[in-house]
């Protein structure tokens, strides 16, 4: 099953004319990438939850014909959680074990491996985990004997330790390195495998969250929820920074910093760098980009310069209440600009 029900708060307004699933990411939607993850691991029977926008993971995806794969798609009339949304689909899920996956990844890590730990441990659930070295913003987990017990808050930074930033520094880069993995917290990277048991612990026909509904209250009751913790490159696009810090980092590995949608043109005399252009753009002459993501059919104006910004059409924007976690903007003309904080 791929979560992708999800508004995407914090990647407004990006996210105002299609889910998070269904943005640009190197050249086709985010939710792909998910769909050949699995269809790789011969899981090609795929559910696919719906509510934001569902249209807009509809055509990303179609029937699953382009991946090898057969799609469900699942409809939530509200929005039930990532646990409710499993039981909203339970008639699609049971009878045997099954994968979740967040619609908002991209990743190789092993997915046979964690199948295999979810067979060998019998659990009622096995989380796939990473370690958080560098200290992000996620959710710590904590387990022991190659368990979850709990799960925590956000992991406090790397400096807050001298005793270990003293130690560190007298070690080499590649030791270095190791050491802080070893020592890391671990994060969830929304990759789970569920006993098809799960659904006695899932609440029926509302809203739910996976960790307070099911894990937790799971834990209590001395079920298993196993800990794989793995390797491989993962990434999580959940917010505007990261996704155009991401798409950066991998567009000068291929020796580029420019990702270009269909149909878009820069005209001669325009600059674009450091930035990820979505399809049917055109920027001007003399105009400017850097560090920024232009959405679907943005017009730079001659001259405009537009420097770490996410920037849409202004008639999606206009009449829109912006969500909390969204980026505060203004309109210009005939695009609505947001600063991207740091």
């Amino acid at each position: 099953m791929i979560l992708a029900a999800g508004y995407g708060t914090r990647l407004w307004p990006l996210t105002i004319d299609r889910a998070k699933p269904a943005i640009p990411f190197m050249g086709r939607p985010l939710v792909g990438y998910v769909a050949e993850y699995l269809a790789r691991n011969y899981l090609r029977d795929i559910v696919v939850n719906l509510h934001h926008r569902p249209e807009s993971v509809r055509s990303a995806l179609g029937d699953g014909s382009q991946f090898g794969a057969r799609f469900h798609y699942v409809e939530e009339a509200e929005i039930l959680g990532t646990s409710g949304a499993i039981d909203n689909a339970r008639q699609l899920l049971e009878g045997d074990a099954f994968v979740v996956v967040n619609g908002k990844i991209a990743t190789d890590i092993d997915l046979a491996a964690a199948v295999e730990t979810h067979r060998r441990t019998r659990a009622l659930a096995t989380l796939v985990l990473r370690p958080n070295p560098s200290r992000e913003r996620y959710s710590m987990v904590h387990t022991s004997d190659g368990l979850v017990t709990g799960f925590g808050g956000f992991p406090a930074s790397d400096n807050a330790s001298d005793a270990s930033s003293r130690k560190r520094s007298e070690m080499s880069d590649a030791q270095d390195a190791r050491a802080q993995e070893l020592d890391a917290p671990l994060m969830f990277t929304g990759i789970q495998v569920f006993d098809t048991r799960v659904f006695e612990f899932i609440p029926r026909g509302k809203f739910s969250h996976s960790v307070t509904d099911v894990f937790v209250p799971a834990i209590e009751r001395g079920e298993r929820i196993a800990a794989h913790v793995a390797e491989g490159y993962w990434y999580e696009l959940s917010t505007v920074r990261r996704y155009l810090d991401t798409s950066i980092e991998l567009l000068k590995r291929e020796g580029r910093d420019v990702e270009l949608g269909v149909g878009s043109v820069i005209d001669e005399g325009a600059r674009v760098r450091e930035s990820v252009v979505w399809e049917g753009v055109r920027a001007g002459p003399g105009a400017s980009v850097s560090r920024s993501v232009l959405g679907a059919g943005v017009e730079v104006a001659r001259g405009e310069v537009f420097e770490n910004v996410a920037v849409v059409r202004a008639e999606l924007a206009r009449g829109v209440e912006r969500p909390e976690k969204g980026l505060k903007g203004e309109f210009r003309g005939s695009n609505f600009v947001a600063p991207i904080p740091e």
